[in-house]
């Protein structure tokens, strides 16, 4: 039995031609089951699986309607008629990717808004006036407050992904924002679940919603296939991983820690085969530059935290593999989810070491996946047929010296300065010393003690902390001179050489 086309179920025309030049011809099933409810603006609850065609299955009636019957005449600043909610800046861009096409069908303009960077661009946008905005929860709700954007002429609303706003706590922000939208518009929301508060917002929100389900809420990916191999050591790990990331193929690799992502990353570069990092350390250009050369093909190994986990849609994807095995089985589905997307095929790939085992097999229980543990090496069969043709090595680029946090200077430079730094206060303090005795020497004509006599001594003494005492500096007429001549003493507050007298006779010291 032929499927119905787009067009049999209801897409316009200009969509419908749009889709076809980027080979789009047969509807998903999950585009099926929702398309005429959609396109009709009933409220609809779609549940379905990772790489099922989700964001394709609201973007088409959104620009559909607003493009033709919803129409808000003039564009205005600020106020959009569409607004798409996402978790993520990755899931945000990738939205906004499949909106681009459509919406230049129709003359309608996007935009994308999340945090991560300057709001300049994002404001001048909004100024410009735009038709529909695809937001995180958090960088919209700022704008909102600042007044760069207003929702009261928001016509259509989607929430994607809405149990992973829910795992990130922006349940609050979400229902502050739906709060400003118009009640009476259209609303759409997807979910993989309806657990953490998901369906409050569905009983909140949604009038008369039609549930489409195409999937149960955890289900697998037929086309994906599974595999648990097991390793006996951390090195045997280590080898396994980077024999697993060799092939030809695009693949994912997933890790726990942000330092460990960006450390294999580096680890596999300098060994020859190149990849980049996407982890919340990078600002969103390194996020870009990193995905765009893992999509345009320029690096075939992207290593990732649960960033990737949702939103990062790159054909072709052939292997996942979670070098450390995620937390909770949802978090599995949706990293094994990069691969055998929109009915591609694919292999995921745990590693794990024995110690590792009885939390593996709680999370497959609890993922409904069923697959048996492999001992292997990265010299076994199993993972030779598994990585296929060997890329050839590809000699890494020299890295620019390594840069200090906050300074800008690299530690060779800093070393530098400081040996320099060093060796200048040393010249110095000796030219210093230098001038105090050329200027002592050079002054002592003219200093004299109270009784008027010249201080030659004084004058030739080095100053204090050269390590040379006074005494060591004078010369023997000096020292016959001091045992011949009366010296000094200290007769109350006055000081007279030894030997005057006067009226009154000598007065005691005062002590």
């Amino acid at each position: 039995m032929t499927s119905p086309t787009f067009a049999a179920l209801g897409v316009p025309a200009p969509l419908v031609a749009t889709l076809a030049a980027d080979g789009k011809t047969e509807p998903f099933p999950i585009q099926l089951d929702t398309l005429p409810d959609t396109l009709a603006g009933r409220d609809v609850l779609g549940r379905g699986k990772t790489g099922s065609g989700k964001t394709l299955a609201f973007a088409l009636p959104m620009v559909a309607r607003l493009g033709t019957s919803l129409a808000g005449g003039k564009r205005r600043a600020g106020r959009p008629l569409g607004l798409v909610l996402a978790p993520t800046r990755e899931l945000a861009t990738q939205i906004a990717a499949t909106f681009e096409p459509l919406a230049a069908a129709y003359g309608l303009k996007t935009t994308t808004i999340y945090g991560g960077i300057n709001q300049k661009r994002q404001v001048e946008a909004l100024n410009a006036g735009v038709d529909i905005v695809v937001a995180c929860p958090g960088r919209l709700e700022d704008l909102m407050k600042q007044g760069f954007v207003t929702l009261d002429a928001v016509e259509i609303t989607v929430l994607d992904e809405a149990d992973h706003m829910a795992d990130l706590g922006f349940l609050p922000v979400v229902t502050r924002i739906m709060d400003k939208t118009p009640q009476g518009s259209q609303r759409m929301l997807f979910s993989a679940t309806l657990d953490n508060g998901v369906d409050k917002l569905v009983r909140r929100y949604l009038k008369n919603e039609v549930l489409h389900s195409v999937d149960e809420a955890n289900s697998p990916v037929a086309a994906m296939t599974h595999h648990v191999f097991e390793v006996s050591d951390l090195e045997s790990k280590r080898l396994l991983v980077n024999t697993l990331a060799s092939g030809t193929g695009r693949r994912i690799l997933f890790m726990r820690t942000k330092h460990h992502a960006k450390k294999l990353a580096k680890q596999l570069t300098d060994s020859g085969i190149p990849a980049v990092d996407l982890h919340g350390n990078l600002s969103q250009p390194q996020r870009d530059r990193n995905l765009a050369a893992f999509g345009d093909g320029s690096v075939r190994v992207l290593v990732a935290t649960d960033v990737a986990a949702r939103g990062v849609h790159v054909d072709n994807v052939e292997l996942v593999v979670h070098v450390d095995p995620p937390m909770e089985h949802k978090a599995y589905l949706h990293r094994s989810g990069r691969t055998a997307r929109a009915g591609s095929e694919g292999d995921v790939v745990t590693v794990i070491t024995p110690a590792q085992r009885s939390d593996l097999k709680t999370l497959m229980r609890k993922a409904a996946i069923t697959v048996t543990p492999q001992s292997v090496t990265h010299e076994s069969a199993a993972v030779s047929s598994l990585v296929g043709e060997v890329a050839a090595y590809v000699k890494p680029a020299p890295r620019a010296p390594q840069q200090q946090q906050g300074g800008g200077r690299s530690q060779g430079a800093n070393a530098q300065r400081k040996r320099a730094g060093r060796d200048g206060a040393q010249g110095r303090g000796q030219q210093g010393r230098g001038q105090a005795r050329t200027a002592s020497t050079d002054a002592a004509p003219a200093r004299r003690d109270r009784s008027g006599r010249p201080t030659e001594a004084r004058a030739n003494a080095p100053k204090q902390g050269t390590g040379q005492s006074r005494g060591s500096q004078s010369t023997g007429a000096q020292r016959e001179r001091r045992r011949t001549e009366p010296q000094p003493v200290r007769v109350g507050s006055l000081v007279r050489p030894s030997g005057s007298t006067s009226g009154r006779g000598p007065r005691r010291a005062q002590g």
